[in-house]
């Protein structure tokens, strides 16, 4: 059980488990209808490589605890890729089953029946394999799977990994950013807890990282480089973007990472009153948090997108859910103000038609409003940190392969650097600037 521990009666909590967790038996006869292809095409598709048809193998051969730390070798945050990667778009989406109409592999759910039961008979399966300490310290901003991973595999390595995080929970989106039918957010604090535990890490939560001039509880860029041998930024994304838009300030208006975190982990968010929410957006937040809302109960949840559904960024399969789920999608409108009635209540969206077809304007009727429309980007910090560039978008420069940035002792990884994707892309990210950091200070 994480030392983080969340108070009960968070709304996460009526939220069910969108795929249960396989019996013994379930987890066999699945594991056996791989076929251990030669030059796997699932394996070519995971972001971190994971040796899927081995550890697949293993599963079938009963053998839970060598199927789970091959998976850990490539990903140690595999315990939570196991539920929320998209296996669809990604490893389940190249299993050659589909070449033949029939159903991939269910290789998300096998993860999870391997890392789940291998984790909770020994959660020391990895720190055996520690080397010896090199007396090396790097400091890593931020806490989400980025930092996460990148600390776990430099600790592996011998190094003494220092992780700060602003907040008081830990974790980054991974914690407070998951939609809770795919990942709880003690789930994801345990998972942390057991990668603290494979060295010497020291997770300093409740200390934020600035550009200059620190005050209490904070410590600046020059202090990290000053005081550290390397420095691995993984700072995500910042707050939800909105449009600028008359009445979007007030009451009853949301940004949908605020509204997924306060779902999380706050037992005093109350969704009660919530009849008609508007969901302005179309991509994987959006859909997530009108999901979210559908299942906790709020009758009417719609999303707002300017374009069509063909052309969403959200994954196809994940609107398909959310329309099981009673979620509507309002195609080719952009909104244009949020309307307040004389007490200042939001009573609607006001919006305009896109689709060129001369319907001109409408007000869409809703009581409370969810931007899902991206989120800024935490510029100021890492510019702070000198030789690191940005790209036109606002995203950190770095070496693909490497990870390291314009700083020789500065790498970074995870949302900052590609601008939002999945968990599995952000553990990639931790794992190469972990391997490229060792490769520097061993050399000297």
């Amino acid at each position: 059980m994480s030392d983080y521990s969340l108070p009960d009666g968070r709304l996460e909590e009526q939220l069910g488990d969108k795929a249960p967790l396989y019996s013994r038996a379930e987890a066999v006869a699945e594991a056996n209808r791989c076929i251990y292809c030669v030059d796997a095409p699932c394996i070519a598709k995971c972001p971190t490589s994971i040796d899927i048809p081995t550890f697949i193998h293993k599963i079938a051969t009963d053998n839970v605890r060598g199927a789970a730390r091959t998976i850990f070798e490539e990903n140690l945050l595999g315990a939570s890729c196991a539920r929320v990667c998209p296996v669809e778009v990604l490893c389940a989406g190249d299993c050659v089953y589909n070449q033949w109409g029939r159903e991939p592999i269910a290789i998300g759910r096998l993860q999870r029946y391997a890392t789940t039961n291998a984790l909770a008979q020994d959660a020391a399966l990895l720190s055996k394999t520690k080397a010896p300490s090199t007396g090396k310290k790097i400091a890593l901003v931020g806490s989400g799977p980025a930092s996460i991973a990148a600390a776990g595999h430099l600790a592996l390595d011998g190094h003494r990994a220092v992780i700060f995080e602003k907040k008081a929970i830990p974790g980054g989106l991974n914690t407070l950013g998951i939609a809770p039918y795919k990942l709880k957010a003690q789930d994801a604090l345990d998972e942390i807890d057991m990668v603290l535990g494979l060295g010497d890490i020291e997770l300093r939560t409740g200390v934020g990282v600035v550009a200059a001039d620190p005050g209490e509880g904070e410590v600046s860029a020059a202090q990290l480089l000053e005081e550290y041998d390397a420095v691995f930024i993984g700072i995500g994304l910042g707050p939800d973007n909105y449009l600028g838009i008359d009445g979007e300030d007030g009451a009853g208006v949301y940004g949908a990472v605020e509204m997924i975190e306060r779902i999380k982990v706050d037992p005093g968010f109350d969704i009660s009153s919530m009849k008609s929410v508007a969901v302005l957006g179309g991509g994987n937040t959006a859909i997530d948090i009108a999901r979210e809302l559908a299942q906790l109960g709020v009758p009417d949840v719609f999303m707002v997108y300017r374009k069509t559904a063909a052309v969403m960024s959200g994954y196809r399969h994940e609107m398909d859910g959310g329309l099981k789920d009673g979620v509507r999608l309002v195609e080719n409108r952009q909104p244009i103000a949020i309307v307040r009635d004389l007490g200042g209540e939001v009573v609607g969206v006001d919006v305009e038609d896109t689709s060129g077809g001369g319907a001109g304007g409408e007000t869409l009727a809703c009581d409370a409003v969810a931007f899902a429309i991206g989120q800024s980007r935490l510029t100021v910090l890492a510019k702070a940190f000198p030789g690191v560039e940005l790209d036109d978008k606002g995203r950190v420069v770095v070496d693909d392969e490497t990870a390291k940035t314009g700083n020789t002792k500065v790498f970074a990884g995870g949302d900052c650097v590609n601008g939002g994707k999945e968990v599995v892309n952000a553990a990639e990210h931790g794992k190469r600037a972990a391997r490229e950091i060792t490769r520097m200070l061993n050399a000297g």
